[in-house]
């Protein structure tokens, strides 16, 4: 089953394009957007990534949507719901994320997609629960979870664990939303 593509009053989240490929390796080889990631993304991986990231939202009925800007960019990054591995120290672990290319920043793109994918999550997929997840000194992503309306419990937060101990990025904070009641 195919991911609908999500509408908002500025974007479109859609299914990938062959166009879209050369956009992610350029995010992931970009020092800034990949600043809390523990390293840059090398073309083969990067195109062997977005490979697997299409073919999962076509097949799953969610996953990393492109983020169409209207009357904009053709491609402002990712907006994603994902079931996280199970070695994740958190249950759920249905995340919803995003990365954007440093000319998106700053438009509210994220959190404006994120909001989409939430409703989705809820509305559609009947999730009860989402969390999203960064490095502690990610700030600029936690900010988008506050606007989000998620909320972190101090006691959630966690060491990455597939980065090995006393890596800057290794600690975690952990916000989660709930499915408002009906």
């Amino acid at each position: 089953m195919p991911a609908p593509t999500l509408e908002t009053p500025r974007l479109l989240l859609r299914q990938w394009r062959d166009s879209d490929v050369e956009e992610w390796v350029k995010m992931g080889a970009d020092p800034r957007v990949m600043e809390f990631f523990p390293a840059l993304e090398d073309r083969a991986s990067a195109e062997a990534g977005a490979k697997r990231l299409r073919e999962r939202l076509e097949q799953n009925g969610f996953g990393w949507w492109v983020i169409d800007v209207k009357d904009g960019p053709p491609f402002a990054g990712v907006i994603a719901l994902h079931v996280l591995p199970d070695d994740m120290p958190f249950r759920p672990t249905r995340e919803v994320g995003w990365r954007l290319p440093v000319h998106a920043w700053g438009h509210g793109y994220a959190t404006e997609g994120a909001r989409a994918a939430i409703d989705y999550a809820f509305g559609s997929l009947d999730w009860p629960e989402l969390v999203s997840m960064t490095a502690a000194i990610n700030l600029r992503s936690q900010r988008v979870m506050q606007r989000l309306g998620m909320s972190r419990d101090p006691a959630d937060d966690f060491e990455y664990p597939r980065l090995e101990p006393g890596h800057p990025l290794r600690p975690h904070v952990l916000h989660r939303l709930r499915r408002p009641a009906p």
